[in-house]
């Protein structure tokens, strides 16, 4: 005989044996003890939970030999074969292959038909939430009243996606996910059945792996007892599933209890060493983190926890409020390793935020040492580097004015080179500012003859294009203070023998030109042609737009517009008050919109724009008609202007 695998050979077979659905077990067995029957039921939930299983202990109730009971025989022909999948009075049907309204009509119309030996016909559409639209329409008359004999049996793991008109016509029952321990005490006795030794720390991990779902859970029990061998150990199961080891995740508690980033670092290496999933790890780490919070709170670990001991130490380790802010640096990073540049430099930058998050104190600051590469640089090139500053580039080479000696004439200031701005990179001549530079030699001491009280300064030397920058910057701070005096272009001009009013042809040219403002314009002296150029003109858009343009001057002044319009929504709309800002704005005064309803003439800007555009494209129109070419293409081809294809070869968009 071939080998069954645990999912199937240890299906339940009665209510009795049924794990971890007591509320739908109870209100089933109450039905079946008093009668009640009702003719539909809905089974809903996740994956494995025993939604089938519980459809064929249903029906096995319903057909047992011995009569409607709760707990059937399973030695009658009725039991066996339905536990064998050939009861020709039970029928399961694949929704997801069987969807369409063909095969639900096929089905309904054979359960007209008594049953062939069974007390009655079951048939249990399993994911019926896939049947379509017109598969749920067709069902639902048999649905609400069926024959006496026919029993419906609905499975789904999204209801929601059930038309309610189905929902409003069944027994509905929602299949709870099976808890941890559930699963690993269910485990325990199949193992101890089969014979297989397991450690319960191994079983632990396959009941986490399995989510809730019973079926899931043998499924993996039974690769584990291959993959080791018949050995169900942790290290066994955690390296088949992938799992993080619990001692990684103390290790790293640990780190970040005592504030190790080192240490921190050296676990990321290792997890990426055995290619585990820094996802998994930070999910794994919210959960120890959550047993330690719970530990804080009843002063004590929960008695099913394998590390109590470790979880006890690390509650004393922690603060409440360390615990609180790494879980939730934990589970939000979780969500966003997607958005790292790679996992495991999310994992550490995940952990050094818990870090940095901790209160100032109880993380120890951090000497920054300069890498080794620098601390085998030779002393000389740091030493060098206080000659390097901006500070000793200007020491290095002395004003002009402190070089010179005291006469009444004045010395040309020399111009320095560039000097390096505060916090930007050394110039070249600044490096070479270890060696000294020679002295500036001092200007001519002959004094000038003194034509005027205050003397004219020797024209400096033309600086090099590439010091001209730093030349006028270096200007002001060369001027000493009794030269930072006004000057009095007329007088110099008189003394260079130059006309004096030449100043103000200077000025003139040296004053920036300042801008021609319009003349505000007055709303008294508009009239009804000059509004359509104002009108286009607005800055302004929407209906107060669409009011501008197709409205018609009638009077203004200093207080008030009126304008026409021919549409009543132009006139009730809500671009009125937005209009009357705008022209506010233009006018340069408060101003009150009055705005009539009535007949326009031709002087809206809109009726302007499209007189402009019926001459454009009469004068294109003319200009094609005229054209010798087309003239010659007429005559010789008997070629003709397709109606409405000229176009003017430039038109302004439409107002």
């Amino acid at each position: 005989m071939s080998y069954l695998v645990l999912a199937r050979k240890w299906r339940p077979r009665s209510f009795d044996t049924l794990i971890g659905q007591d509320h739908v077990v109870r209100a089933l067995t109450h039905a079946l003890s008093s009668g009640r029957l009702h003719h539909a039921w809905l089974f809903t939930g996740t994956r494995g939970v025993g939604k089938t299983t519980l459809s064929r202990i249903l029906a096995k109730s319903l057909n047992c030999i011995q009569g409607v009971t709760a707990t059937p025989c399973g030695q009658c022909q009725a039991c066996t074969e339905i536990d064998a999948g050939r009861y020709v009075d039970y029928i399961e049907l694949d929704a997801a292959s069987n969807r369409g309204v063909d095969e639900m009509t096929q089905l309904l119309e054979q359960a007209v038909y008594a049953p062939s030996s069974g007390r009655f016909k079951v048939y249990m559409i399993d994911e019926v939430h896939m049947l379509t639209g017109h598969a749920f329409n067709a069902m639902l008359k048999t649905l609400e009243e069926p024959p006496e004999h026919v029993k419906f049996i609905l499975a789904t793991t999204d209801p929601q996606k059930i038309p309610v008109t189905v929902l409003s016509r069944c027994l509905q029952f929602n299949l709870k996910q099976m808890t941890v321990p559930a699963i690993v005490d269910h485990l325990q006795d199949i193992l101890a059945r089969e014979s297989v030794p397991a450690d319960p720390r191994g079983l632990r991990l396959i009941a986490q792996a399995a989510a809730g779902s019973m079926r899931d859970a043998l499924s993996l029990t039974d690769q584990a007892i291959s993959f080791s061998a018949g050995d169900l150990t942790a290290a066994a199961v955690g390296e088949m599933l992938g799992t993080l080891d619990q001692h990684h995740l103390l290790s790293l508690l640990r780190a970040l209890a005592a504030a190790d980033a080192p240490a921190i670092l050296a676990v990321a290496d290792d997890l990426a060493a055995r290619g585990l999933s820094f996802q998994a790890a930070l999910g794994d780490l919210a959960v120890l983190l959550s047993r330690v919070a719970i530990a804080q709170r009843l002063g004590h670990a929960q008695a099913d926890d394998p590390l109590a001991e470790a979880v006890t130490e690390l509650a004393g380790a922690l603060t409440p409020d360390d615990v609180q802010l790494f879980y939730a640096v934990a589970v939000h990073s979780r969500q966003e390793l997607a958005l790292a540049p790679d996992e495991q430099a999310g994992f550490v930058m995940a952990c050094l935020r818990m870090l940095a998050l901790l209160p100032e104190g109880r993380v120890p600051p951090v000497t920054m040492a300069p890498p080794p590469a620098l601390q085998a640089a030779p002393a000389e090139s740091v030493q060098a580097a206080p000659e390097t500053a901006p500070d000793a580039a200007l020491k290095a080479e002395p004003p002009a004015w402190e070089s010179a000696p005291e006469p009444p004439a004045v010395a040309a200031p020399a111009v320095p080179g560039p000097v390096q701005a505060a916090g930007g990179p050394a110039a070249p001549e600044a490096v070479s500012a270890a060696s000294p530079r020679p002295p500036v030699p001092a200007p001519d001491p002959d004094p000038a003859p003194d034509r005027d009280p205050i003397p004219d300064p020797d024209p400096a030397p033309p600086a090099p294009p590439d010091e001209a920058a730093s030349a006028s910057d270096d200007w002001t701070d060369a001027v000493p203070d009794d030269l930072a005096e006004p000057f009095d272009a007329a007088a110099s001009l008189g003394d260079l023998g130059l006309d004096p009013d030449a100043s103000g042809v200077i000025a003139g040219l040296s004053a920036e030109p300042s801008a021609s403002r319009p003349e505000t314009p007055d709303p008294g002296r508009m009239t009804a042609q000059d509004w359509p150029a104002v009108a286009a003109g607005l800055p302004v858009g929407g209906a107060a737009q669409a009011l501008a343009l197709n409205s018609e001057w009638l009077s203004g002044d200093d207080h008030r517009i009126r304008l026409r319009v021919a549409i009543h929504t132009y006139a009730d709309g809500g671009g009125h008050d937005r209009l009357r800002t705008i022209l506010s704005e233009y006018f340069g005064r408060a101003l009150r919109l009055d705005v009539e309803y009535g007949v326009t003439g031709d002087d809206t800007a809109h009726a302007v724009d499209q007189a402009e555009r019926a001459q454009r494209q009469q004068a294109a129109e003319q200009a094609v008609e005229q054209d010798e070419l087309v003239r010659t293409l007429a005559q010789r081809f008997a070629a003709r202007v397709v109606p409405g294809s000229i176009r003017p070869s430039a038109v302004p968009p439409a107002v």
